[in-house]
């Protein structure tokens, strides 16, 4: 009698119970991805990884490898017990993310970090992570995001701000919104950050209904005014969807054409819920959304004018992030991806968030392709599309030009204890930078480790 699953390939998981590293077979079932792993004390453990096998055999014909970094541990007891980051890590910190506080005004129960009740760390300390941060990626980091807790609650949070642009390319502030929308004064302060700066804005939904089944409370409005106050001053925002099955996972088609027609709005990212922190208690894991899933769901919500041959693997971490850009023409936005074969053109693609602009167009390549959270894809005939003179504008200007031409849609699928498989894990390049100065996977940070750094 034959198997009821075909045998992909080998890697290692952790157990469900103990944590422990296991051995784990990658097996196709039903039509679907599984981790198929077995524990010597609890037992076989069957996770659900992906929804479209075709989409996961062939995301590795984008892969690349990845950039060296400075390093802070050893390699003694194997991934991802010695994170830190150990020499086994094979990509560098796309995104440091520095939690400047554990406290927060809301009580979401799908929050990985279980936010609420805690302190703030002090200025200079957050200074000196900072600094930490971008010298282990070479004295000047690409992509940093400023969270907590919620980070706009800590009382020195523009002086953060201010330093890490002083340090970093690129500064996010990821926020729930709240004290944007209520405080019209703080927004203005924030509007001086011209450039290199966007709001990473925690939204789910448009019904207060799931608002509070989320998130605990009415949110609706408070959304809808924290974007317009960043409207006003013309401040970019990037739209952070939390994905549940059978909560939100029918409004991601109108997330998106909200987002497409709201002028400051730069992109949209949605994560699939993870199963750590609040998470991970009455859970339904067979049912749980993946990355093709998402895919899947935009295609038919945006009635195909988004459809899944238009998503592509990000080079730097193509086991769990995905994504399409769009730009505008006569005729509304199209993806980029959909007129170019984007296999071809890796040698251009570096394993990085930032980019320029005149490099697109003066550097002679096909394209030039930021990757991670904040890509850029410029298509050959790019030229066609910027206006006479642009390239005699100040950067601010042609900044502000490719922003309100282009659209970005991601999905970032985090590793929880279910779904952990070790290349994952070793590729994830978002890094929490830590008071001990290391820089840890946000997968595994929250898996492992988050209870030896809190500070309630």
């Amino acid at each position: 009698m034959d198997r009821d699953y075909v045998y992909y390939e080998y890697t290692n998981s952790l157990c469900n119970e103990c944590l422990k590293v296991i051995p784990t077979k990658i097996v196709f079932k039903d039509n679907k991805v599984y981790l198929l792993k077995h524990c010597s004390e609890h037992g076989e453990q069957l996770e659900l990884l992906e929804h479209d096998i075709e989409y996961f055999k062939h995301k590795r014909d984008y892969d690349k490898a990845g950039t060296v970094t400075k390093t802070q541990t050893e390699v003694k007891h194997g991934c991802p017990y010695d994170c830190g980051l150990c020499p086994n890590h094979d990509q560098h910190s796309c995104i440091n993310l520095i939690e400047v506080t554990d406290k927060c005004n809301m009580c979401c129960n799908t929050c990985y970090a279980s936010s609420g009740k805690g302190k703030d760390k002090d200025l200079k300390t957050i200074k000196k992570m900072i600094d930490f941060a971008a010298d282990a990626e070479g004295g000047r980091g690409e992509v940093i995001q400023v969270s907590g807790g919620e980070p706009t609650l800590h009382k020195d949070i523009i002086e953060i701000i201010e330093y890490a642009r002083e340090k970093f390319q690129y500064v996010m502030l990821n926020t729930n919104g709240i004290r944007i929308a209520e405080d019209l004064d703080f927004v203005k302060e924030l509007s001086k950050f011209k450039g290199r700066f966007e709001i990473y804005l925690q939204f789910d939904s448009f019904d207060d209904d799931i608002y509070t089944k989320i998130r605990g409370r009415s949110l609706k409005k408070i959304k809808e005014q924290a974007v317009n106050n960043l409207k006003e001053y013309n401040i970019p925002i990037t739209l952070v969807m939390t994905l549940e099955r059978d909560l939100n996972d029918k409004e991601i088609g109108k997330v998106i054409t909200y987002g497409i027609e709201t002028s400051n709005i730069r992109g949209v990212n949605i994560q699939p819920v993870a199963y750590f922190g609040r998470k991970n208690g009455n859970i339904d894991r067979k049912n749980r959304v993946t990355l093709t899933d998402t895919i899947r769901l935009i295609e038919e919500q945006t009635k195909k004018m988004i459809v899944k041959e238009d998503f592509v693997p990000l080079p730097c971490n193509v086991e769990r992030v995905s994504l399409t850009y769009l730009y505008k023409t006569k005729n509304g936005f199209l993806p980029i991806t959909r007129t170019n074969n984007i296999k071809k053109l890796l040698p251009y693609i570096n394993n990085t968030f930032t980019f320029k602009i005149e490099d697109a167009l003066t550097n002679g390549r096909d394209i030039i392709f930021g990757s991670c959270c904040n890509p850029l894809v410029f298509l050959k005939e790019f030229k066609k599309f910027v206006p006479k003179g642009f390239m005699d504008w100040d950067i601010e200007k042609r900044s502000e030009y490719v922003s309100n031409n282009t659209f970005r849609i991601t999905i970032s699928s985090f590793i929880d204890r279910y779904n952990f498989d070790i290349k994952s894990m070793q590729k994830e390049c978002v890094h929490i930078v830590t008071e001990d100065f290391k820089r840890i996977p946000f997968s595994s940070y929250n898996i492992i480790y988050r209870d030896r750094y809190r500070n309630d």
